[in-house]
Order: structure tokens, then C-alpha cells, then sequence
């Protein structure tokens, strides 16, 4: 009976899909991000680090033949063929190759003995490799990249209960499962659907986790577990959402917002994060989060935007890659951090109170652990590839979804004609968006357009001049006959917020952006070699300041700056930050170092008698920073 019921599940299709890769080429400040990431570390790091060199297993070397390889491959393959990069796109295909050349007659791929603490035949790094050959495909349409996975599968079919899921892999099941789904959906053969069900029994339950959640506080190093961990989780809470693809339950998928409120409430910081220094550090804006977690939850959003097209989720993650993802690299990427965090006033080697190591939060070619240099090459290029998505059943009802107005521009086809589409626009750093179609014939077909929940009286010009006032929070349907040269103007006016955060603190937002106070900085090289060195980060002034505001109405005591965007100066910089804020701050004497860190922030409100002195700052977008504040103590108006 229970072979029956296998037999008889379907997949619940996806509400968007992804583009081919080479249907989207991003331009603007995003482009010159995606080309700064080549020309930094990603491109040159099989160079300087042994580990993804000519030694690595996966290449047929003697060192590293876990996750490190296929992390990579993952990030590399959508950066190439974005940047559309020959030099790039060689690299890449040379770790595919890789991949398709390794796999036995059983179906198992690369590498079989485990490393160190890694026992033999874990399946994980595979999964990676299932993702970076989905990225290939979605390239290249190599069929070789679709054998190779289904081979993989029928190894997973014939010993998965000879050797179930255990330690990564079952947490991680979703990352399996995503891939299965994606192979069915081009192979259609029912035994898939069985084995997503087997590992979704043998995977940890998520969903129990997320709806339970027991876990409201910092972890104590005695008591961490897997099921703490912040990468994990960030991979884990696409599962819900996998879940529901294979059940006729609307309610399974309850667990996903179940967890992001549980994660925001316990351990959320304002970027769009939560804390893990390794594992959960609770809302202290002075603990960290660690770079993989950064670039998986990214990806989890990016996933389950297909599965549900909620565009609060697209809110997440343009919170998340507008302003934690650039934040963590060494604004030239050529170094990055293990943790990040909010409240960063200092970047150096000390203890401090999270279970990593010392040098967590220099910046560096590896600090702490290898996994971030090997994984952290996915964050933008994924992003990219998310921007637009296609809606509707292939054919005649098929549409375009914005998921984020980073300018691009975009070649498909809906309903079997050619479409060209391009965005123009500086946003996030800018509210108005433009655009512009470019067809061979007139043609019908929906726009679905991201309304961001945090937009105050968005309005849509169409092409002949209708003014649309849609609800925020949602996507907004425009479908008409649309011809060559036609334009579509959005203003999506971004009203400054006031959150209140942990300890009574507040932060300001303006659309998808936080800002920080940004800190005079001396940057200290203490290993390796320029341009990919070992970096700590001093302050060089005061960090320790308050706020003077109304939390309930900050513009009256905010002015906003706007400068030019300047692409070739790299957008994401301390010096070329191109909007700014001008709040009234004080400074408060008692808020001072501890465990090597910004101390505990002081409850507010701060009564004006411990504040030392009253002066006018100036906040820029949180990925602009190195050093900065972000959560600021709030200083009594009265």
C-alpha cells in the first residue's frame, strides 16, 4: 500500500521559474559588483588557495575532496556565463568536467573516502554538485549535466538503506531535494518522487523545528548541536517549502513562516538575518553571522520565491543582498569575514564570546574555516539569475514576475515569440525604475510587478499614459498588448523607518537599505599578500553614540542625502556611498569594549544626562560599511 501511495504522488508545479542563465545579463552597478567579484577573489582563487588548486581530489590531487570543490564550482558556473567571461567560463567547465568524468558505473560521483572527522560514501558534497550541474544545464543545456544527476539518484535509489542519510546530508535533505524535483521535472519518471520522499523521511524534521523552536536563546558552546547551527538553518528553512511541493496539504507549508517569525523574534538582526557565530547568538547586534549562512539563506529565498511567489520573501532577500551580503567582503572582494556583524567596531584577532575562532571577523583569504572562501562565491551571481522569473504554464499564458529592479537586461520567450526586456534604474540606491520592451511584433502577456511591502504610494505610468496606484506588499498584475519601444515607469517612494531593536535600540531603514554610522577606519595587514591578505580592521574615532529621535516619526529629525551612483567606483564602499543620512546623535560615555566587541548596547531610552555630547552624523547603506553602528541606543527627547 505504501508503494502505491509513491506511485500515485505528484509534484505540486511551481508558481515561477528561474530563467536560463543565458537569457538574463545584468548591467549597471550589478554588473560592475558581479565584475569586481571576478577580478577578486573568485576569479583568481585557485591561485593563492591550495585547496580549490591543482592538488584538490575532485581534480585528481591528494587534498580536500569534501565540499570545497563543488562549494565552488556552485558560485563559478553562474558568474561565468553571467559575465558571459571566457576565462571564467574555461575554469568553470574545467571543475564540470570534473564532475561528469568522475562519476562510476553505480552512479556515485567523485571522491569516496572521507577526510579527518568525514566518514566514507557522505553523500553531501554531491548535493553541491547536483546544484552546480543544475546551474550548468541552465547554461548550456548539456545533456550530460541531466545524466549525470539522474545517475546519481539511482545510486541514491539502490543504497539509501544501506547507508541512510546522516550528519549533513540529513540535515540538508532539501538541498537533495531540490534537485530531485528539478531533474523530474524534465525527466518525469515516478521513482524520483519516491526517492524525495525517502529523504525527506531519513532528513531532519523542519518543520517540526520551526513550528517548536525551542531554541530562544544563545547557545552555550556545551550545548550546540546540529540542529543550532546557523548554516543549517539557513539551508533548512527551504524544506517546509520542498515539503509541500510533494503533499495535497496547504498547511505543510506553514512551518516556512513559522520559522522566519521564530528566527526574526529570537535571533534577528535588521538586515534581514539572524544570528550564528557558529550557532545561534540571539538579537545582541554585537554577535555574528557567519558568511555561508549569508549566501545559503539568499538561496533559500530564491528557491522558495518559486514555490510561492510571495513577494514579502522577495523583501527578504533584497534586505539580505543590499546590505549583509556586500558587507562581509573587503570592498574590492578580494578578502572576506567568517562572521559579520551589526554592531562592528573592531575586526581583529581576540577572543571574543562565540565559538569560532579568534580571527572570525578580520577580514581574510580564510579565516576561521575554510567553508566561507569555498562557498561565498553563489551570493551575487545567484542574485542575478533570480532578478526575473517566468510565471504560468508554459505556452500561450506565460508572463514575467519582477523579483528585483536590479538593472538588467532580459531575452526570452513567452508564448513561443521572442521577448526583450531591459530595466533601467539605480536601485536600490534610487526609487524610480524604468521598462522598456523590445519585440518583433506586438504580443499580450502579464507583467507581474513586485510591490515592496515597505512602499508608500507606489505608482505604475504604463505606455500610453495610465497611472496605476497598486497596494503594497504584493505583485501587481499589467497585461495589454504590448509593442516594441513601450516603456513602464514605477516610483516605489521609500518613507525612513525607525525599528525598534534589541534592548529598546533603534536602526534606520529607507526602502531595502539599513543604515550605519560608519567608523574612520586603519586597516592592519597581519598575513599573506596584497591584494589577498589577512586585514584587521581598527576604529580610528568614537563609535559610541545614541540617537535623538522620534522613533514614530524620524523624518522630522532625518535629512536625506543623495549623490551620483558611480559603477566604477564600486557601490558597495565606504567613500562612494551614493545616499547618506544626517541624523543628531550623542555620545554615551558608559557604552564602552567588552570581550573585545561593542559592549552591551544600553537600554533605552538613555536619559540626556549620561550622554557626554550632542553632534550631527552621517549614516550610509550598511553594505557600504567595514566598521560601523548599526543598532544605535535611543537618547530621551524629554
Amino acid at each position: 500500500m505504501a508503494e502505491k501511495e509513491h506511485q500515485e504522488k505528484k509534484l505540486r508545479p511551481l508558481k515561477m521559474k528561474k530563467l536560463p542563465l543565458k537569457e538574463i545579463k545584468p548591467r549597471g552597478w550589478l554588473r560592475a559588483q558581479l565584475r569586481l567579484q571576478a577580478e577578486g577573489l573568485t576569479g583568481h582563487i585557485e591561485e593563492i588557495w591550495e585547496d580549490l588548486g591543482p592538488r584538490n581530489r575532485w581534480l585528481g590531487g591528494d587534498i580536500e575532496g569534501w565540499e570545497r570543490g563543488p562549494y565552488y564550482a556552485d558560485g563559478l558556473v553562474p558568474l561565468a556565463y553571467l559575465l558571459e567571461d571566457e576565462e571564467l567560463m574555461e575554469k568553470a567547465e574545467k571543475w564540470v568536467e570534473a564532475f561528469l568524468g568522475s562519476q562510476r558505473e553505480d552512479g556515485w560521483i567523485g571522491p569516496v573516502s572521507g577526510e579527518g572527522d568525514y566518514q566514507d560514501y557522505d553523500p553531501w558534497p554531491n548535493f553541491v554538485v547536483l546544484k552546480a550541474l543544475r546551474e550548468y544545464f541552465r547554461a548550456t543545456e548539456d545533456e550530460r549535466a541531466l545524466e549525470t544527476m539522474e545517475g546519481f539518484c539511482r545510486y541514491l535509489k539502490e543504497n539509501l538503506d544501506e547507508r541512510p542519510l546522516f550528519r549533513w546530508g540529513k540535515f540538508r535533505w532539501a538541498d537533495l531535494a531540490l534537485s530531485i524535483y528539478w531533474l523530474y521535472e524534465r525527466r518525469e519518471e515516478e521513482w524520483l518522487l519516491q526517492l524525495a520522499e525517502r529523504v525527506r523521511e531519513q532528513g531532519y524534521d523542519w518543520e517540526k523545528h520551526f513550528a517548536e523552536f525551542p531554541y530562544k536563546a544563545p547557545q552555550p558552546a556545551d550545548e550546540m548541536k546540529m540542529e543550532t547551527h546557523v548554516v543549517n538553518n539557513a539551508m533548512g528553512i527551504k524544506a517546509p517549502g520542498m515539503g509541500y511541493r510533494l503533499s495535497e496539504d496547504e498547511g505543510d507549508l506553514k512551518a516556512l513562516y513559522q520559522g522566519l517569525t521564530q528566527l526574526d523574534k529570537f535571533h534577528g538582526q535588521v538586515t534581514g538575518l539572524f544570528t550564528g557565530d557558529e550557532h545561534f547568538g540571539g538579537r545582541d547586534p554585537s554577535r555574528g553571522t557567519e558568511l555561508c549562512a549569508v549566501v545559503e539563506y539568499l538561496f533559500s529565498l530564491e528557491e522558495l520565491l518559486e514555490v510561492t511567489a510571495d513577494s514579502e520573501l522577495a523583501d527578504r532577500l533584497e534586505r539580505i543582498a543590499f546590505n549583509a551580503l556586500p558587507a562581509t567582503f573587503k570592498p574590492d572582494m578580494w578578502a572576506h569575514q567568517y562572521d559579520q556583524q551589526a554592531n562592528q567596531v573592531i575586526c581583529d584577532v581576540s577572543e571574543k564570546i562565540w565559538s569560532n575562532a579568534p580571527d572570525a571577523n578580520i577580514f581574510g583569504l580564510e579565516p576561521n574555516y575554510g567553508c566561507c572562501t569555498a562557498n561565498m562565491h553563489q551570493g551575487w551571481p545567484k542574485f542575478a539569475a533570480s532578478l526575473w522569473m517566468k510565471t504560468g504554464d508554459e505556452g500561450e499564458g506565460e508572463g514575467l514576475a519582477a523579483v528585483s529592479y536590479s538593472p538588467c537586461r532580459i531575452d526570452t520567450s513567452l508564448g513561443g515569440r521572442e521577448v526583450g526586456l531591459e530595466v533601467d534604474t539605480d536601485y536600490p540606491f534610487s526609487e524610480e525604475i524604468e521598462l522598456s520592451l523590445h519585440l518583433e511584433e506586438p504580443i499580450s502577456f502579464p507583467l507581474h510587478l513586485r510591490i515592496p511591502r515597505w512602499s508608500q504610494k507606489p505608482e505604475i505610468v504604463s505606455p500610453r499614459g495610465e497611472l496605476f496606484r497598486p497596494a503594497a506588499g504584493d505583485f501587481y498584475e499589467l497585461e495589454e498588448k504590448w509593442r516594441d519601444g513601450d516603456r513602464i515607469r514605477l516610483a516605489l517612494p521609500a518613507p525612513l523607518e525607525a525599528e525598534r531593536r534589541f534592548r529598546g535600540a533603534v536602526a534606520l531603514k529607507r526602502g531595502p537599505l539599513v543604515y550605519a554610522l560608519p567608523l574612520k577606519e586603519e586597516w592592519k595587514l597581519i598575513g599573506g599578500e596584497p591584494p589577498h591578505g589577512d586585514w584587521e580592521v581598527h576604529p580610528k574615532e568614537a563609535w559610541n553614540y545614541g540617537l535623538k529621535l522620534d522613533p514614530d516619526r524620524p523624518s522630522r529629525f532625518v535629512s536625506v542625502n543623495r549623490g551620483k551612483l558611480e559603477e566604477e567606483k564600486r557601490p558597495f564602499s565606504p567613500g562612494t556611498a551614493p545616499i547618506s543620512l544626517k541624523v543628531k546623535g550623542g555620545a554615551i560615555p558608559d557604552w564602552i569594549l567588552e570581550d573585545n566587541r561593542a559592549g552591551p548596547i544600553p537600554s533605552s531610552p538613555v536619559v540626556p544626562s549620561a550622554v557626554a555630547e550632542e553632534k550631527d552624523l552621517c549614516l550610509i547603506p550598511y553594505g557600504c560599511t567595514n566598521l560601523r553602528v548599526t543598532e544605535f541606543p535611543l537618547i530621551d527627547l524629554d
